[in-house]
């Protein structure tokens, strides 16, 4: 039995576009099905030997610099760290395909990148030790402070891209979020703003599987996190985040296509944070020892060591090179931290209001008064 639907058709509305016309076909801005590699296929043979054998620097001392800060937390030095160990693809790829005029906006977890930008590891690390709101200009190092709020800084990085464009500027703006950074708001919202705007800015959601201990599977039911890519009108993209050739590769891509005026791109990679969400925390609590040990034979170095030294790139004395240069870093940031920071008070009020606020000044005079005194006594 055939139901015949005798609704009248809807008529459609003077500023809508025809609904029977051309829709956009969402297709080619579907993500991969599945995760992009590069490492152990055909493809690696194509790329640049020296580029190969930078990354691989780039990542040995990059896990002798999360060490260290780790080292650090457990001796008093810094306060807190949120350690990228297992993620040191995603950060090393995300400094070394911007252009020195692009800017970065990190998350808390993205000392290492930031670092990769050119900032001293003092630096970089100076809001986890407590010591300011942040250790550098973000305006000479074209980075943003570290963001500890989840997925603000992905806005910024819209706003921050799309005015440079209005500049008649080539730059591109590359923001850094977690898996947990995307079910707030702020993502969302930057996502659309940027896709309407054709802003030149790219968002790597490095997806470490947990949220501090909330799975993914409590967070989205969507295939894949870059196909919320499509719901905003820009193409997603899936990668191996433990692969840091295809990540280099993806987001070059990205890069570039955002500073053709390509507009946005969404780039989800998939990698695995080994070590406990920060020195607070107790991983054992919501993940297993099996998954962890599955995860290290995933390792980032590891992929990339393997595939090198079977194509005869990678040698003991060059292994040894970056190895002598991760401990050389950590020498450095072991002599740096060893002193105390010299501190003043007074910067508690600077580069909170354009112009002071009443209450404001109050506090400050109060506060110079006291020191005064103190200083007197």
């Amino acid at each position: 039995m055939t139901v015949l639907d005798h609704r009248p058709s809807a008529p459609v509305p003077p500023w809508l576009p025809d609904a029977t016309g051309p829709r956009t076909d969402p297709a080619p801005l579907l993500p991969e099905h599945a995760p992009h590699r590069v490492l152990g296929t055909p493809e690696l043979a194509k790329y640049d030997p020296e580029l190969l054998r930078e990354l691989y620097r780039q990542l040995v001392i990059g896990r002798r610099y999360n060490q260290q800060a780790t080292t650090l937390t457990k001796q008093g030095r810094l306060a807190v760290y949120p350690s990228s160990t297992g993620q040191e693809a995603c950060e090393v790829a995300a400094a070394a395909v911007l252009r020195t005029e692009d800017w970065l906006f990190p998350s808390y977890r993205d000392t290492l990148a930031v670092v990769g930008r050119g900032v001293d590891p003092l630096a970089a690390l100076t809001l986890l030790r407590g010591s300011a709101h942040t250790g550098y200009d973000p305006k000479a190092t074209r980075t943003a402070p570290l963001c500890t709020p989840l997925a603000t800084q992905a806005p910024h990085a819209v706003g921050l891209a799309h005015a440079a464009r209005l500049r008649g500027e080539s730059v591109v703006a590359l923001a850094m979020l977690g898996d947990g950074g995307t079910s707030e708001g702020d993502f969302h919202e930057a996502l659309n703003f940027a896709a309407v705007l054709n802003a030149p800015v790219v968002f790597l959601v490095q997806n470490n599987g947990y949220a501090i201990s909330v799975p993914l599977t409590k967070q989205s039911a969507a295939p894949s996190l870059a196909h919320k890519a499509v719901g905003y009108g820009m193409p997603g993209r899936l990668v191996d985040g433990n692969d840091v050739v295809a990540v280099h590769q993806v987001l070059a891509e990205a890069v570039d296509r955002a500073r053709a005026g390509g507009g946005p791109t969404l780039v989800e990679a998939l990698t695995y944070r080994l070590e406990a969400h920060t020195n607070a925390d107790d991983a054992t609590r919501y993940r297993v020892g099996d998954e962890v040990a599955a995860w290290r034979e995933h390792d980032p170095i590891s992929l990339l060591e393997r595939e090198l030294r079977a194509s005869g790139l990678l040698d003991d004395e060059l292994a040894a090179q970056a190895t002598e240069q991760g401990e050389a870093l950590a020498a450095k940031m072991r002599a740096e931290f060893h002193a105390e920071p010299e501190l003043d008070p007074m910067a508690l009020f600077q580069h909170v209001y354009a112009e002071m606020t009443p209450q404001l000044r109050e506090q400050a005079e109060q506060l110079a008064a006291e020191l005064a005194a103190e200083a007197e006594a």
